[in-house]
């Protein structure tokens, strides 16, 4: 038997708050996929669709901040919108550095499909909620969130 001031044989890792969340984003994921699939488009590259959509012309480091991403992973997305037709860069006239971003007409009707699936996703993602549950589940969500953003994390 274990003295008191021995420690735990394990951890109960499959109650961690972080598993557990890691695991609900897998399962966000796989849902979005399953809606989205005839699009060829990722929860992302969606996010910053959106975000594009509702401020135009952000430059690539604020569009970053905005859909919390990291620089080089953010690159890497908008490059692939581009690719596909769905963005636009432009140099910033007053500071060559800077790329602006708007989306394109094709990647507004890709958006603009996208609502229904996306919807369908998040329904099925909250299902096993009951009503109360899912806004509670959000207010939490949220509090960690701007708590660690708050905190610099």
């Amino acid at each position: 038997m274990n003295a008191p001031s021995d420690p735990p044989a394990s951890y109960d890792f499959a109650n961690a708050p972080g598993h557990l969340i890691r695991r609900a984003h897998q399962v966000s994921v796989a849902l979005f996929m399953q809606e989205a699939v005839a699009h060829d488009v990722t929860q992302v590259q969606f996010a910053i669709l959106n975000a594009l959509i509702d401020r135009p012309g952000l430059d690539q480091v604020t569009l970053s901040q905005a859909v919390a991403l990291d620089a080089a992973t953010s690159g890497s997305v908008i490059g692939r919108l581009e690719a596909k037709g769905w963005i636009r860069r432009e140099r910033d006239a007053a500071d060559r550095r800077r790329r602006l971003l708007w989306v394109t007409e094709a990647g507004r009707a890709v958006v603009a499909a996208l609502m229904e699936p996306i919807a369908r996703s998040q329904a099925r993602l909250m299902a096993p909620l009951e009503p109360h549950e899912r806004g509670e589940l959000l207010r939490l969500l949220r509090k960690v969130y701007m708590r660690q953003c708050d905190n610099g994390g």
